[in-house]
């Protein structure tokens, strides 16, 4: 089940990004796997704008959850980890159909995310929830931005792309 977050979900949602990180790992990409997750107080930004949804196990303990913000006229998805333990059940798409959902009920028409281009559960997983590459020279100033932050944080090691779908709205 997907629901919107809350504050006593917060301090469960590093655990799930540290686990769900640790599988970059594997493909030699450390940094990603070490980078630190979001602290409690940036999580509760998000919770406290309506912009947090977890998905909750049988317990109804979050195991994933999603963050979005809104960037150049439409709706960015900032986060999406799933616990690894979860993976395999579709969490991760429910996730971002909430998201799209909530971003057509705002009538922001598009979704975006930004994303490693060739790692399986990245860009090739979006793509088949209906994602699509965004040229560069189409980025609006709020994705040149987060692009921007991406690359300064070394993110841009590997190549990284832009995508975006409707949402609906």
């Amino acid at each position: 089940m997907i629901r919107v977050a809350t504050p006593a979900d917060l301090p469960r949602l590093a655990g799930i990004e540290v686990a769900a990180g640790a599988m970059f790992a594997t493909l030699g990409m450390a940094l990603v796997a070490d980078d630190d997750p979001f602290t409690v107080e940036e999580l509760a930004q998000y919770q406290r704008a309506g912009r947090a949804w977890v998905a909750v196990d049988a317990g109804d303990a979050p195991v994933g959850y999603a963050l979005a913000l809104e960037v150049d006229g439409g709706a960015h998805l900032e986060q999406v980890s799933v616990h690894p333990d979860f993976a395999g059940r579709r969490l991760g798409a429910a996730l971002v159909e909430e998201v799209s959902a909530w971003a057509a009920d705002r009538g922001l028409p598009w979704l975006t995310l930004t994303t490693f281009a060739a790692v399986p559960w990245n860009a090739p997983y979006y793509e088949r929830l209906g994602f699509e590459i965004l040229p560069d020279a189409d980025l609006g100033r709020g994705l040149v931005a987060i692009r921007a932050d991406e690359a300064a944080h070394g993110l841009d090691t590997w190549p990284r792309v832009t995508m975006r779908r409707r949402t609906g709205a």
